[in-house]
């Protein structure tokens, strides 16, 4: 074998190792004690919600569970009825229960067992549109199939299904089906796009995508045609707005209107041992929405959806920013991701802010990012104090670790040649309180065996991506590692493995530390260092073995404020 393979298959193979390691970690269901341990921060104990022994099933309010019967009147009586007690569980038995929306009131614990199925009714009539913050605006929404706000001392639990019948309300594309699944979906009724390119449930919802998208999703009770765009105005499935002493454990969560799980402004929340689930096309079909929530565990859970899984928000530009509430102090452990379009996401609705999160132990297979921090101009707000541990990654689409602070927008081309016009255009920009901000976020033994690109990391011109630290890593891609607009980064002991392009390439780079870098040996040019402000550069000569002239500079960088020794 020759030499260079061998050395391949050795960090290959400690990879698989590592992987293996941590994936017999991830199996093992963490105690709550567990989840605690190795934060970084000062975390807050969780007040976990408890309940009175009181219990009484719903079929006692004259619940039919033959997938026929509505019965929301009859869960809806149930509910008042334990509150009235003073609080206790309300057990959903085996069986298929239609149902129009449900809210739940303080101390009550919807409990499904083993073989219930609550499926929400396709009936858009039940969904009565309300005023709501939806993708981090103030806006109006069809009410929630699972709601509740100001409730205290709240719980789903049990082993059984909520189904949210999100294929009623979801457009689809046609690029995201096969043959055979649109043209079900076309039979089934609905509409078609103009172009024939997307499907919808009704007219209605065929003329809120056109309408909404002029709108940026933020419609108000004054708009005349709000009722008549009502089906396109979908809800999140669970929807917990003010709430304190949240408990998710147990049941399936599948198929969502919009986003599946989202509480908002809520505090002491625990989310565990639940199975997540979207189909892989569902627009806006996110897994977990935390929005502006304080003190937060989510561990043991398995996410399977059609948008990011686990989403970290904060609002979306001046209505973030005038809430003014960060998601802050939350412990992400123990979870595996397979398809989404992130593993772990913050943003890009931050404007009030992230901070103090703790993830590790957890697995991304399939996923299109793993590690995700996306925002834009105009959002403000301030990421700061993140610790990712443990994160083994496999199959990754595109990126496996991605900060894009242009998301939504046109990201910078290094190879274009217009890119002097672009650069001149970006000074024009100023630091205000519409800029967002990332910096202080630490990601330590991260074992990637498969991902498009290794990393990718993008600040803004104006606002650099700030000490940002990856170490003890092995990132095995197509590609390499792209640093635009940071400053004060380090890479300390991390192998990179990227056979189709050079390794690292920076562009206005500053204050950037690499120790430890071990490359493989494909290409002579392990590093390309590019842009006029780019300075202050360190590497170690001994980290590059195999290449008499390891780093390309552009014309325009001065090499005396790189430090290679």
């Amino acid at each position: 074998m020759h030499y260079s393979a061998k050395i391949i298959f050795a960090v290959l193979s400690l990879a698989l190792f590592s992987l293996n390691a941590n994936a017999q970690l991830s199996n093992k269901q963490l105690t709550i004690n567990e989840v605690y341990k190795n934060v970084e921060f000062p975390m807050p104990k969780v007040k976990e919600a408890a309940f009175p022994a009181y219990e009484i099933t719903i079929s006692q309010f004259g619940a039919i569970g033959d997938g026929i019967f509505k019965n929301t009147e009859a869960i809806a009586k149930a509910i008042n009825h334990v509150s009235v007690k003073g609080g206790g569980k309300v057990i959903v038995p085996s069986g298929i229960w239609l149902t129009g929306p449900i809210t739940l009131k303080s101390n009550i614990n919807l409990h499904l067992n083993n073989g219930a199925i609550l499926l929400f009714s396709r009936d858009f009539n039940d969904y009565p549109l309300q005023k709501v913050s939806f993708e981090g605006l103030n806006s109006y929404r069809c009410v929630s199939p699972i709601n509740a706000k100001g409730a205290k001392n709240i719980a789903m639990t049990g082993e059984g299904i909520i189904d949210g019948n999100g294929d009623a309300w979801r457009p689809v594309k046609k690029m995201k089906m096969t043959d055979n699944q649109w043209n079900n979906i076309v039979k089934s009724g609905g509409v078609l796009s103009n172009d024939g390119k997307m499907w919808f449930p009704s007219e209605g919802a065929k003329k809120g995508n056109e309408v909404i998208a002029t709108i940026n999703f933020q419609v108000d009770e004054n708009d005349k045609e709000l009722n008549a765009i009502k089906d396109f105005l979908r809800p999140v499935m669970v929807s917990l707005v003010d709430c304190k002493q949240v408990v998710l454990d147990g049941p399936t969560f599948q198929n969502s209107p919009a986003w599946n799980l989202h509480p908002l402004m809520c505090e002491d929340v625990i989310i565990r041992n639940l199975s997540i689930r979207n189909p892989w096309y569902s627009q806006n079909g996110d897994g977990l929405d935390l929005e502006s929530c304080k003190n937060v565990l989510v561990y043991n859970n398995t996410f399977d959806v059609g948008d990011d899984a686990i989403c970290l928000k904060s609002g979306k530009d001046k209505d973030g920013r005038d809430r003014n509430l960060p998601t802050e102090n939350v412990i992400v452990k123990n979870n595996v991701v397979y398809h989404a379009h992130g593993g772990f996401v913050v943003g890009s609705e931050m404007s009030g802010g992230v901070k103090n999160v703790h993830v590790s132990n957890c697995s991304f297979i399939g996923t299109d990012i793993g590690l995700r921090f996306k925002s834009t101009r105009g959002r403000g707000g301030v990421v700061e104090n993140i610790y990712i541990s443990n994160i083994n990654m496999t199959n990754i689409v595109t990126e496996a670790i991605g900060f894009n602070l242009f998301y939504g927008g046109s990201i910078p081309n290094l190879e274009d040649q217009d890119l002097k016009a672009q650069i001149k255009e970006d000074k024009q920009y100023k630091i205000t309180e519409e800029t967002p901000s990332f910096k202080n976020i630490f990601m330590e033994n991260i074992q990637v065996a498969g991902a498009d690109k290794a990393a990718f990391f993008m600040g803004l011109p104006e606002m650099n991506l700030k000490n940002i630290q990856l170490k003890n890593s092995i990132l095995k891609a197509d590609h390499g590692i792209e640093i635009i607009d940071a400053d004060g980064m380090q890479f300390t002991n991390v192998k990179i493995i990227s056979p189709k392009s050079n390794e690292v390439t920076i562009f206005n780079g500053k204050n950037l530390k690499f120790q430890g870098i071990a490359f493989d040996e494909v290409s002579d040019t392990k590093v390309r260092i590019l842009g006029a402000e780019t300075q202050n550069i360190s590497f170690r000569k001994k980290d590059f073995k195999t290449s008499d002239k390891p780093i390309l500079f552009s014309e325009k960088v001065k090499t005396s404020e790189i430090i290679y020794e």
